[in-house]
């Protein structure tokens, strides 16, 4: 099956490098771009992608905006963030908006094809040490946040929240609590439904949010 990718972003030199990139790629096509997130809207409800890469500096509606009304939708896409600047708060924003994860424009092209096809599947595209800096510095800024559901995990889900922000697998989450990678799988999905989290990035966005894991 060929995955469908719209492009939104207000620069016509990136669109037209990360429409190079993709459509090179076997198995994936362009089907739409956008030059801003009210233009990106129209787009995928005309098209219906699998993944949106979305800009968030854009014009008018920006990419946390639009992330949110994606997001919304019926049968959203998958939405990965393509950004200048990694310690952008813009980034964490569109992460806590529901984002898969994010990439830096200057990001070699097998990767970005290859963070396409991970979030297309439904994983998350977790980087544990930039998500720690952005967290660190809302931190500073004020207390903990209220998050729903996290007084409710259990310890071992705890445990497993803990080893998901440091970026760790199923299977490596399974060696280092030394039982399967099914028992994690399901603790993992436990601790998803009681955050109310669409992904990892979510959960571990909410535990440093909660002050449950500390960020500095």
């Amino acid at each position: 099956m060929t995955l469908r990718v719209v492009i939104a972003d207000d620069e016509d030199l990136i669109r037209t490098g990360l429409r190079i990139i993709i459509d090179s790629e076997p198995g994936m096509t362009v089907v739409g771009e956008a030059s801003d997130g009210a233009e990106a809207l129209a787009v995928v409800r005309r098209e219906r992608p699998d993944v949106v890469l979305m800009d968030v500096r854009m014009p008018a509606v920006d990419g946390i905006r639009a992330t949110e009304r994606l997001l919304a939708l019926d049968e959203p896409p998958k939405v990965l963030v393509v950004t200048t600047f990694e310690n952008d708060d813009y980034v964490y924003d569109a992460l806590r908006a529901g984002a898969s994860g994010f990439l830096l424009k200057r990001t070699r092209p097998d990767d970005l094809v290859q963070a396409v096809r991970l979030v297309a599947a439904g994983d998350s595209l977790l980087f544990p040490a930039a998500i720690r800096a952005l967290a660190g510095r809302r931190s500073r800024a004020g207390s903990p946040e209220k998050v729903p559901g996290i007084d409710r995990l259990t310890e071992r889900e705890g445990d497993v929240l803990r080893l998901m922000t440091k970026g760790l697998s199923n299977q490596e989450i399974a060696a280092e609590l030394v039982v399967s990678q099914e028992t994690v799988k399901t603790h993992v999905g436990n601790v998803l439904a009681k955050l109310g989290a669409r992904d990892r990035t979510q959960a571990v966005i909410a535990a440093y949010e909660s002050g449950f894991v500390s960020p500095g």
